[in-house]
């Protein structure tokens, strides 16, 4: 099966709600249960309103320009001209915006990623080249998930969608400025990511979850949003959804055959909209 190319840079029936918590405040969560199915739940989390700053850090900036400079002269096996520099620098340029990004509202996320058994209630058929219950859809396109979604709400309360590019990256961050919600470094031990050497996803909540309770944010797969890929704007922005129009879509979080510095909080990948791959799956969200 192909794989999503990375160098873009390169929810049978409504079920029992349960709230656990009445008041939303910062680094404390609600976990709403869905019953669905037998044996078949979908946990949501509920993220507080909150402000962050979105994109690079200017410390990141510089290491991941270096590292492109890096993977540019090897798959050239070249030095690098001035044509080469000045297409890294163009490059860089349209990811050193760092906007501050307000979300007003607190929204559901889902606990974990999609998973199979998840996918397979709703749709009655399971794409993933890997197969395992507890395992995450795969091998699904930004369209098969809004396929997944209308479905998913005509069987539900409704209001389920993918989340926005700035949610996904708050909901990751936790409240945190470092590369990863653990911090600025990132091992094996935190997430499935290529330096694992696992070479397939793993099972959903594998690893320890992130200071809102949301697991995998980091690694396993890619992860699907709403928006069309644009570049960000500058200075303060309030519950952006991205451009209206686009030919790409935005994925988050890296994958399990992407090297450590994909995984970061900041990283968005982007490819169109169509295109399917073993790295790619889908987190739920849900308007409060």
């Amino acid at each position: 099966m192909k794989r999503i190319i990375v160098i873009a840079m390169v929810l049978g029936l409504v079920g029992a709600l349960t709230v656990m918590a009445q008041e939303v405040k910062p680094g404390k969560v609600d976990v709403v249960d869905f019953g669905f199915g037998e044996g078949v739940k979908f946990e949501m989390v509920l993220v507080p309103a909150g402000k962050f700053k979105m994109g690079f850090t200017k410390k990141e900036l510089a290491y991941l320009k270096v590292e492109f400079q890096e993977a540019l002269k090897k798959g050239l096996n070249k030095e690098l001209g001035k044509e080469e520099l000045d297409l890294v620098d163009s490059v860089m340029s349209k990811r050193g915006r760092q906007p501050e990004v307000t979300l007003t509202k607190p929204f559901y996320i889902g606990k974990y990623e999609v998973t199979q058994e998840q996918w397979f209630e709703i749709m009655g058929e399971n794409p993933s080249s890997e197969k395992g219950r507890k395992l995450p859809v795969t091998d699904i396109s930004w369209d098969d998930c809004q396929e997944f979604i209308k479905k998913l709400n005509a069987k539900t309360d409704g209001g389920y969608r993918l989340p926005t590019e700035a949610e996904w990256e708050h909901a990751c961050r936790a409240g945190t400025t470092t590369a990863y919600s653990f911090g600025d470094k990132i091992t094996p031990k935190d997430a499935n990511i290529f330096e694992s050497k696992i070479g397939k996803p793993v099972a959903v909540g594998s690893y320890k979850p992130n200071e809102f309770g949301l697991y995998d944010m980091h690694g396993n797969l890619w992860e699907w949003c709403e928006d069309w890929s644009g570049v960000y704007p500058a200075g303060s922005v309030t519950d952006p959804k991205g451009p209206a129009m686009g030919n790409r879509r935005v994925l988050r979080g890296g994958s399990f055959s992407n090297y450590e510095s994909l995984a970061r909080s900041s990283y968005r990948n982007v490819i169109t909209p169509t295109d399917r791959g073993d790295v790619g799956g889908l987190r739920l969200a849900k308007t409060k």
